[in-house]
């Protein structure tokens, strides 16, 4: 029953395989994640809000693809900090110095336990479909055959280099509005996919070994 479940489960999520740092959906089109830094638009002064401003409407207006933006908010999870607090006040050699230190790990306990901390994240997911060449079409008919899985290597390389030059180009557009854009990773974006389609165990580590 459970191996029904899961295989139920698994025809809703489109994703196929996660290979290089690249989304391969179970529609054979591609999708680079970049994580973006914020900006604290509200402490710029006027001609700095505007610069921000005109640097993002030329980014949009450069693009010929669509884009996705992602806003990914979780608790923040301030048990390291406060095991390492814990720590230093163990090793403090005077006595009004542990003191303080224990109050305020309570008092950082105790203001958690009254209010969620959130940490946002920020995402920009880049799309890339290929188009059916004879590459595609002879990996597509001759599956299992060494010669169509070399050539499926050769088509997945060559599209991956038309997503990453798409991610090259998003990340330097968003650089004109002060935002650093990163590529992620295949461990970084498997990551951000259990926390997506596993909202209730956010708290929970991720298990790549399972």
């Amino acid at each position: 029953m459970a191996a029904k479940t899961v295989g139920a489960t698994q025809q809703f999520v489109p994703v196929k395989e996660i290979r290089n740092g690249i989304i391969v959906l179970k529609d054979d089109s591609y999708r680079g994640v970049l994580i973006c830094s914020s900006v604290n638009f509200g402490l710029k002064s006027a001609d700095e809000q505007h610069a921000i401003i005109l640097g993002f409407q030329n980014f949009l207006n450069v693009l010929d693809f669509s884009i996705q933006i992602v806003v990914n908010s979780r608790k923040m999870d301030l048990r390291p900090y406060l095991a390492l607090l814990s720590e230093k006040a163990a090793g403090q050699e005077t006595e009004l110095m542990r003191i303080q230190l224990h109050e305020y790990i309570e008092f950082i306990r105790s203001f958690t336990d009254q209010a969620n901390i959130m940490t946002k994240s920020f995402y920009v997911v880049v799309p890339y479909s290929p188009r059916v060449s004879p590459v595609n079409a002879v990996g597509f008919l001759h599956r299992g055959n060494p010669v169509a899985a070399n050539a499926a290597d050769l088509s997945f390389e060559e599209n991956r280099a038309q997503l990453e030059q798409r991610l090259a180009l998003v990340a330097s557009g968003l650089g004109s509005s002060g935002i650093r854009a990163v590529p992620l990773g295949t461990e970084e974006i498997i990551e951000l996919l259990y926390r997506s389609f596993n909202p209730g165990e956010l708290e929970n580590p991720i298990r790549l070994d399972a």
